[in-house]
């Protein structure tokens, strides 16, 4: 969420003239063009707050002509602000931003979403979760987040660096990239599939990139080493290496492209859903096909048999059967990166500005 609202700042800006509140440290990471203003993320009340009240500075300034909550949680500043000023107001939703299981919340900030003037959300599940909330399906527009193509594949000798570096060299690669958090799964794929896995393709190391979640709202976690002692009980603790969070887009680039499978194992978590999947499009965008479960906006993220399988949630015999057959079959890097081409940033801020402009 954080790199979409970089983004989302990022593709706005090159249409309009754009401030944003955001928390403290956020400045100092800030796209160029942006003008940004901070406020103290913990406690979150307080977060809320000041937000408001810079908000409030901005707006009695600037007369902006849309103001924009970039997720659900500050949807009822961007709703209040624009009825003191006149402006437009809008909301980007996730999907556990409307499934959030919380009273207060319920109450207070979901009504909210059926007062702004845009619903923007990130799939067709979220889309369906928002009107189950009570939202016009009329006034829902969905726009993707968008990826950042690879100007040319990782040269070879990188590639073969990177495999050295962490004893990948003749290895089968399996790719987990994102946070390690209940709904990632990555523990149940441990238990319920790698064995399987490894015993049909011996020669195969899961390599997960990302780590447990430090800020996250109401994201369960899955720790580095319940994980591992998962793997020590499945008898593949030896078949599982853990790179921690990698920033670096060439070392996240040739790490991807290292691979042969990316796996997303999401877990149907009717309260915490996936609400798209952009790894499974950066995936592609590299020549990377993804294996997942198809539950929540990763069916949005997927074109099946196209830049990967979806397969039944919970169906773990049915996910092991077609990583095994991606492992032992070469996938068109061309076409996956094709799927990819449809979900750019800049595709992405056209789409989010024709939404959010003057009619």
């Amino acid at each position: 969420m954080e790199r979409l609202n970089w983004h989302m700042a990022d593709e706005l800006a090159k249409h309009a003239e754009l401030q944003v509140v955001g928390p403290t440290g956020a400045a100092k990471l800030a796209p160029p063009s942006v003008t940004l203003t901070e406020a103290p993320l913990k406690p979150l009340p307080l977060f809320l707050l000041v937000s408001f009240f810079k908000g409030l500075w901005i707006v009695f300034r600037k007369k902006p002509d849309v103001i924009l909550a970039g997720s659900g949680l500050t949807a009822p500043i961007a709703w209040l602000l624009s009825k003191l000023c006149g402006a437009r107001s809008a909301a980007y939703l996730h999907g556990f931003d409307i499934t959030v299981d919380n009273i207060l919340y319920r109450k207070l900030w979901r009504p909210t979403f059926k007062k702004l003037d845009h619903i923007i959300v990130n799939s067709t599940p979220t889309r369906e979760l928002a009107v189950a909330a009570g939202v016009s399906r009329n006034e829902i527009r969905i726009v993707h987040p968008g990826v950042s193509l690879p100007d040319a594949p990782q040269p070879a000798e990188r590639i073969s660096a990177f495999k050295e570096q962490h004893g990948l060299l003749g290895k089968k690669i399996l790719l987990s990239v994102g946070r390690l958090t209940t709904r990632k799964g990555l523990r149940e794929f441990v238990e319920k599939a790698l064995p399987s896995i490894v015993q049909a393709a011996p020669e195969t190391i899961l390599v997960v990139i990302g780590e447990a979640p430090k800020n996250s709202l109401g994201a369960g976690i899955q720790t580095v080493e319940s994980i591992k002692a998962q793997a020590g009980k499945s008898g593949v603790a030896n078949h599982i290496k853990f790179l921690g969070v990698i920033t670096d887009k060439v070392l996240l680039a040739t790490a991807y492209e290292s691979a042969d499978v990316h796996v997303f194992p999401v877990r149907h978590i009717p309260d915490d859903p996936e609400g798209f999947g952009m790894v499974a499009i950066e995936a592609a965008a590299h020549g990377v096909p993804t294996v997942a479960f198809a539950t929540g906006g990763v069916v949005d993220a997927v074109n099946n048999s196209v830049s990967g399988y979806l397969v039944e949630k919970n169906n773990y015999s049915e996910l092991n059967r077609q990583i095994i057959n991606s492992l032992q079959r070469p996938w068109e890097a061309a076409s996956l990166q094709a799927v990819a081409k449809g979900f750019t940033w800049g595709r992405f801020g056209e789409s989010l500005f024709t939404t959010l402009k003057p009619q």
